[in-house]
């Protein structure tokens, strides 16, 4: 088992969890911090048999690993702010005409060039409405390299079941910080291959057809069938069009094929909830000061509890309300002016118990910070 388990940055985990997952194509364009996936995979996926290409920029990335998706192969391109904001109508492309990818973000301050070298998690909403247009869209993050790995694959896994772009939201101090990875065996976690079309060459083959459980099978871009793709809307057989009802119904299909399955998308962690009148709530690298806080001032008699958010979009509205209904007060830990904090108050019957603690200069949130906003929600100044 030693030989299974590493001391690695978290950028080298997504790297470790992509090539479980099955990646074979890999084109990016290096940005801090995310650059040690590049660098990484540059060795990695050659030695395994698969291509990386390093571009000449980020919009060149997001179409090459659209490319070589709709060939079959499994896709990844990394990036930060600047570059996931040069990405984003490629993303649409993505949505629009069904193609799994996955693109990793590792946070960093913003907006601009920024603080390239700090922390952040400024990216929240961009991940959510980035590209224009309504759509769905499905963005991962954890809070540890264990988790990492994990959510790395079932980016992977997400994107193939839903044929759709799955954005994993990471930021600088997860990425560059070192802790320990234990790597699983082979077939220790599902991984989700492509579903190809069954249908022969030489038989008509409709690529936006689905099947009675909503899913599309792929056939193979230049191999046996001869299809369209557009990023306009369009019909069955993948040519635009501007129909009405066939509009209404794939903008349907592309938002209910995520939303309506969100209890098997949403992933999330909860921590001494059953007696929590206070609950943070967190995600990313403030869930560890959060998750500090709380088994720090738990043996003190104070009932914190803490709710880590796995899965930002879809928002698990549900599960929000559901943990966090016994709660006196609600305080959501994020390293940006707010975000995240908005859509749960949507979730919760009281708004009015949710407050913000959080960080904006590039610094980590740490315990203080959030336990000064626990001294003023109980009265007790700062």
């Amino acid at each position: 088992m030693k030989g299974n388990i590493k001391f690695i940055q978290g950028n080298e985990a997504c790297v470790e969890g992509a090539l479980y997952a099955g990646l074979n194509f890999f084109a990016g364009y290096p940005i801090t911090p995310s650059s040690e996936i590049a660098e990484n995979l540059a060795l990695r996926l050659p030695q395994q048999g698969g291509k990386f290409i390093q571009m000449e920029d980020e919009i060149a990335s997001i179409c090459a690993i659209i490319g070589a998706s709709l060939t079959g192969s499994k896709v990844m391109t990394a990036t930060s702010g600047p570059g996931f904001s040069l990405m984003q109508e490629g993303i649409g492309y993505a949505v629009m005409a069904e193609i799994p990818c996955v693109i990793v973000s590792v946070m960093r301050g913003g907006p601009s060039t920024g603080l390239p070298t700090a922390g952040g998690q400024g990216d929240v909403m961009q991940a959510r409405w980035g590209t224009h247009g309504d759509h769905a869209i499905i963005a991962m993050t954890a809070s540890n390299h264990q988790d990492v790995f994990k959510m790395t694959v079932e980016a992977f896994n997400l994107a193939e079941t839903y044929r759709t772009p799955v954005i994993l939201l990471l930021d600088e101090v997860i990425g560059h910080m070192r802790e320990r990875l234990e790597l699983p065996e082979p077939d220790d976690i599902p991984v989700v291959q492509r579903l190809r079309t069954s249908v022969p060459g030489g038989v008509d083959y409709h690529p936006y057809l689905p099947r009675e459980d909503g899913r599309l099978p792929m056939s193979d871009f230049g191999s046996v069938h001869r299809y369209n793709i557009t990023g306009l809307y369009h019909d069955m057989w993948g040519f635009p069009t501007s129909n009405p009802e066939i509009v209404h119904g794939l903008i349907r299909h592309l938002v209910d094929k995520i939303e309506n399955n969100v209890d098997d998308i949403v992933h999330y962690k909860d921590f001494y909830l059953n007696d929590a009148d206070i609950v943070l709530i967190s995600y990313g690298s403030s869930a560890r000061s959060a998750l500090h806080v709380v088994e720090s001032l738990r043996p003190r008699g104070i009932r914190l509890g803490m709710l880590e958010l796995q899965t930002l979009w879809p928002f698990p509205y549900d599960t929000v309300k559901h943990k966090c209904k016994n709660a006196r007060h609600i305080v959501v830990v994020e390293m940006n002016v707010g975000q995240v904090v908005q859509s749960v108050k949507q979730a919760v019957d009281a708004p009015d118990r949710v407050v913000l603690a959080n960080r904006i200069d590039g610094m980590f949130i740490s315990d203080r910070d959030i336990k000064n906003i626990l001294r003023v929600i109980q009265g007790k100044g700062v």
